[in-house]
């Protein structure tokens, strides 16, 4: 049979954009589908808008330093609506970007809806495109909780478009978007109250970290609601109030609902194809991202297996590599760098302290809190966060963790290191950068027992 297209590309995010380029670079006849617009959830909805907010609203605390460092500041304001629009316009710089991208090696770009006909056809409205193979990229959504009035709030699609800032704002749920917005929030100026289930937020991060984290936002001023659920959500006469399921009462501006996502596989026509997918909508796939179709591939968030921007970018390039460029190769999910972009900021690379115990590990642990340089100068009465958790039979590094400045960049540089292998002894030779936070991982002697 003659298919119109080698590859076929259903969603032009991260992951889809990254295979649908490489592809094309090895000479293949490629096409990628995308309803919205081209450059996904982490350039247009995610990752960077929320890390240009998390840039500026971080200024007020440069002011605040800047007096202890002998500067004279007068009265700053946020203009949140100018940095929306500054933000605004860098995604659509991004998007066209992402255009020349697919442009440039011939990929052809069709907007609209794709949704499997069969194992080689996509219907784009009443178009019809064929392909020897096709790739599902089409990511994941936010969703909102199961309670009366939870249409009256927003979820972080929403919140990154506020064209003004509420007085009082009420962030539900403890994972990275919930903390990440309640620092930008709470470094703009809002009253913040961040509720949420469990004892701590960050589930899955290492206790310590999530400790170090909770108490940190707290001294800045976010008033943290653990251990509750939802009842319902209500307007008021001046606003919004959130019951919890103790019966007591919230009142805010603006409700966040920062509980989770799901993958955007529903009306793709796969049920129809008879495409696999688990409870929660995730398509099933081997290590080579394939589905249970031999034709067709899924890649990034839709999987729901580590739903990171780099993993989907990864596992995209990787089916590219194998399929079109007889180079096999398959992503490893171990020793993952990943950042919350919180204030402060976490960075984490491997195990956390309780998953290397769970795993079979004997672990030797190796921690330090101190007060960066800055701070004591500033007088910011907060300290920075070091973690090392290390196999204590084979000495190799398993994790490394840190909250404080500078977190992902420090952090990102420690993952090359743990890719590698590395041992404590090897951390342990390494002279450290003088005067730098990041120089503590490699002077860290003492150990103490496991929690």
């Amino acid at each position: 049979m003659a298919f119109d297209f080698d590859l076929l590309t259903i969603g032009a995010g991260s992951g889809g954009v990254a295979g649908t380029r490489r592809a094309a670079s090895y000479g293949a006849r490629t096409a990628i589908i995308e309803d919205v617009r081209v450059g996904g959830t982490c350039v247009l909805r995610g990752c960077v808008p929320k890390k240009l907010l998390v840039y500026g609203a971080g200024y007020a605390e440069a002011f605040e330093d800047a007096v202890g460092f002998g500067w004279t500041v007068g009265e700053t304001r946020l203009d949140w609506g100018k940095l929306v629009a500054a933000k605004d316009k860098e995604l659509d710089r991004l998007h066209d970007i992402y255009i020349g991208m697919l442009e440039k090696p011939g990929v052809k770009i069709i907007d609209g809806r794709g949704v499997l006909v069969d194992a080689h056809t996509v219907a784009v409205g009443d178009q019809r495109f064929t392909a020897e193979r096709i790739m599902i990229a089409t990511g994941g959504h936010a969703i909102r909780p199961d309670i009366p009035g939870a249409e009256l709030g927003v979820i972080s699609d929403h919140a990154l478009d506020l064209t003004a800032l509420p007085k009082r704002a009420i962030v539900v749920g403890a994972g990275y978007i919930a903390v990440e917005f309640a620092g930008i929030f709470r470094s703009a100026g809002v009253d913040v109250t961040m509720v949420y289930r469990g004892d701590l937020p960050l589930r899955g991060f290492d206790g310590e970290v999530r400790e170090q984290m909770a108490a940190a936002m707290a001294a800045r001023g976010v008033a943290m609601r653990g251990g509750v659920g939802l009842k319902r959500l209500a307007k008021t006469a001046d606003g919004l109030r959130l019951t919890l399921a103790d019966d007591t009462a919230l009142d805010g501006d603006v409700v966040l609902f920062a509980t989770g996502r799901k993958p955007n596989s529903q009306g793709l026509g796969l049920e129809a194809v008879g495409v696999k997918t688990n409870a929660d909508g995730a398509v099933l796939v081997d290590a080579w991202s394939r589905t249970n179709v031999p034709s067709i591939y899924a890649v990034g968030d839709v999987t729901d297996r580590l739903n990171l921007t780099p993993i989907a970018i990864a596992e995209a390039r990787a089916f590219a590599e194998t399929t079109f460029n007889n180079n096999p190769m398959t992503v490893g999910y171990d020793n993952v760098p990943t950042a919350v972009f919180g204030r402060p900021e976490i960075g984490v690379v491997g195990l956390s302290e309780e998953d290397a115990i769970k795993a079979g590990h004997a672990v030797d642990v190796y921690t330090t809190r101190f007060r960066p340089m800055r701070n004591v100068i500033s007088g910011r009465d907060e300290r920075t966060f070091l973690k090392i958790v290390v196999d204590s039979q084979s000495d190799i590094v398993l994790g490394c963790h840190m909250v404080g400045p500078d977190a992902a960049e420090i952090v990102q540089g420690l993952a090359v290191a743990l890719v590698c292998g590395a041992t404590k002894a090897q951390f342990d030779r390494t002279i450290g950068l003088h005067p730098s936070a990041a120089e503590e991982f490699v002077t860290m002697r003492d150990k103490r027992p496991p929690r």
